[in-house]
């Protein structure tokens, strides 16, 4: 007998439309034992997933979807969506080369109706699909899921402030999980109801409307003032002036709300919002006990939970990362760390105990982010900011305008460069190479291995202008940084290997294939550790003596490093042959980072042979 005899009727949601409302709690308890079941085999975000269970269901089971369309807001709460939506048997390889994405992906389900991956996207696609149907004559619903802690991002407000008067059919479901913000927003909220249904507040009411009452227009203006001063203290009028018709908080395990009020809300025109209440981790004591454990897992035995990593074992780049941040604190009481709400994945845990009031989470706001460590340069401070590759992107402009322009002394610690593995190609620091390297005043650094990761960033730290040192997601091959806090020469690189004909040289992460190819070519290899500024003198010296020269990183090979040795060799007026190798123009798919970086010729062995079909090794040997 199935241990999932209802779920395995739903191979699309018109089966689920059709089970009674009253079948919808054995669903909601199978769906979710699925999901325990499959992701303690496969890996992925659990916590989050088992907090959208009812919600997932009562939204296919109302709206008519694909044509209604419902866009998730960064997409690590999908899985239950996905199961519903005919990839229950793919949920066996999630995450994985050619398997299932961990984000909604529109290539993969028509059910996927807007790809994502970062978070406080899903108002304003929601709002454009609104829009364009508004403008097609189309009838159809378009719902946006968005999380609390994404509503900390300044784009989520972009969006609802066009929402609220763009005339257009869009549902905004606020899908508050206590975390992030909703623990002070839900404090404070539930003190003003007492508040302004108490006894007191409502005696002080009735007796202003007696004195009031003998001028109407004093009345309606002391009312008028009292609306805006909830809206300015309650979630509830603050979306209503927006624009927005608020309904909630309800309770968003509870199906038997959750159907009826979802019904109500289809038969209405115009804005709506609506306030789930949920929790991280439902219906699964170890995830709900420690939401931020189970949140994004590896395989592991869903009877026993997560078992305590065991022994010291190998340092990450993040861990080096976060020692190197609390000695250089302890060193220097200028240094102020930053981070768009991921002290977890950064490393930062420690830091935030040791040094609170020099720890700033800023919340989802990368933009703000930057801005705020420039403005902390300028009085004396210097400030680090924790922040991943892909992340990066969304501050571009505060990159530039705020602190490359000035000048200032902020150190960018950018984690996850080059392929993430699972997360695939919303989260792959596969650009930041490229878009590094031509802002003017920025120094990019590479380090190739742990003990170089921590020069590197006292090297940053003590640089007199704006520094970004640029690492892997996980371990690197195993050099313990030594203790003490010393710099490496600025703009300076290294040889590591002789030989002859042709050079490799390396960018971070591509030092140990490099070092493998080159026993495979007997050719040199040079550690660059510098981006930017280049060291010219290093690249000269292996100009004079390798006809043939290889550049290596694990960054988009368009305007990445190997762009700028280009850049050198031709203002040095040089004719050296130049083979640039790194990631190919197009986007990285999910699964092992080390089976993807072979699939693109990026291991020791790929690397070898693409030098060797290049037909360039031959003549350098000439």
């Amino acid at each position: 007998m199935s241990a999932y005899p209802l779920l395995d009727t739903i191979d699309d949601p018109a089966a689920l439309r059709r089970l009674e409302r009253r079948q919808l709690p054995q669903l909601a308890q199978e769906l979710r034992e699925f999901l325990i079941e499959s992701v303690s085999k496969t890996g992925g975000h659990l916590s989050s997933n088992l907090g959208t269970v009812e919600l997932t269901i009562a939204l296919h089971y109302v709206f008519d979807t694909p044509a209604d369309r419902i866009v998730w807001d960064v997409g690590h709460q999908t899985y239950a969506h996905k199961v519903l939506t005919g990839r229950r048997e793919g949920m066996a390889r999630l995450r994985m080369l050619g398997g299932v994405s961990g984000f909604p992906r529109r290539s993969e389900s028509p059910y996927d109706t807007f790809g994502t991956g970062h978070s406080s996207t899903s108002i304003s696609a929601a709002l454009g699909m609104a829009v364009a149907a508004r403008d097609k004559g189309e009838e159809r619903r378009v719902v946006a899921v968005i999380g609390d802690g994404a509503m900390t991002a300044g784009m989520a407000f972009e969006g609802l402030n066009n929402a609220g008067v763009a005339d257009a059919n869009l549902l905004v479901i606020l899908n508050d999980n206590d975390m992030s913000i909703s623990q002070p927003v839900g404090a404070l909220n539930k003190y003003l109801a007492r508040l302004f249904s108490g006894h007191a507040f409502n005696a002080a009411r009735r007796a202003g409307e007696k004195v009031l009452g003998v001028s109407p227009s004093l009345l309606q203006f002391a009312r008028r003032t009292e609306e805006h001063l909830k809206g300015m203290l309650t979630p509830g009028t603050l979306f209503e002036e927006f624009g927005f018709n608020y309904l909630g908080p309800i309770d968003g395990h509870d199906l038997d709300s959750l159907v009826p009020t979802l019904k109500n809300i289809a038969e209405l025109k115009g804005p709506q919002f609506l306030h789930v209440i949920t929790r991280k981790g439902q219906g699964y004591k170890l995830a709900e006990a420690d939401p931020v454990l189970y949140h994004g897992v590896s395989k592991f035995d869903s009877q026993n939970g997560i078992e305590p990593a065991g022994g010291a074992g190998r340092l990450s780049y993040t861990q080096v990362f976060g020692d190197w941040l609390c000695d250089m604190a302890a060193q220097d009481e200028r240094l102020v760390a930053i981070t768009p709400a991921m002290k977890e994945g950064s490393g930062m845990v420690r830091f935030a105990g040791e040094y609170p009031r020099r720890f700033h989470d800023v919340g989802i706001a990368e933009q703000h982010a930057l801005t705020f460590a420039a403005g902390l340069a300028c009085e004396g401070m210097k400030p680090v900011v924790a922040i991943y590759s892909t992340f990066l992107q969304r501050a571009y402009d505060q990159l530039i305008h705020d602190i490359a322009l000035q000048n200032l002394p902020v150190v960018l610690a950018i984690d996850r460069g080059g392929l993430v593995g699972a997360d695939g190609a919303t989260h792959n620091g596969a650009f930041d190479l490229s878009y590094l390297a031509c802002v003017p005043n920025l120094a990019v650094m590479a380090p190739a291995d742990e003990d170089e990761c921590r020069r590197l960033l006292t090297t940053a730290f003590r640089h007199d202008g704006p520094s970004a040192v640029r690492y892997p997601r996980g371990h690197g091959p195993g050099v313990a940084p030594q203790p003490g806090l010393e710099a490496l020469p600025f703009g300076k690189g290294e040889i590591r290997r002789s030989g002859a004909g042709v050079a490799l040289l390396a960018f971070g992460s591509m030092l140990a294939p490099a070092l493998e190819a080159a026993e495979l070519l007997g050719a040199t290899v040079a550690n660059m550790r510098f981006v930017k500024p280049l060291d010219r003198e290093l690249v000269r010296q292996l100009a004079a003596t390798h006809p043939l020269m290889v550049t290596l990183e694990e960054n988009a090979v368009i305007g990445g490093a190997g762009a700028e040795v280009a850049r050198v060799l031709e203002e040095e007026r040089l004719d050296n042959r130049l083979l640039r190798l790194g990631l190919p123009d197009r986007f990285s798919e999910h699964g092992d980072a080390a089976v993807l970086l072979a699939q693109l010729g990026l291991d020791a062995r790929g690397i070898a042979e693409r030098i060797k079909h290049s037909g360039l090794e031959q003549s350098a040997r000439r």
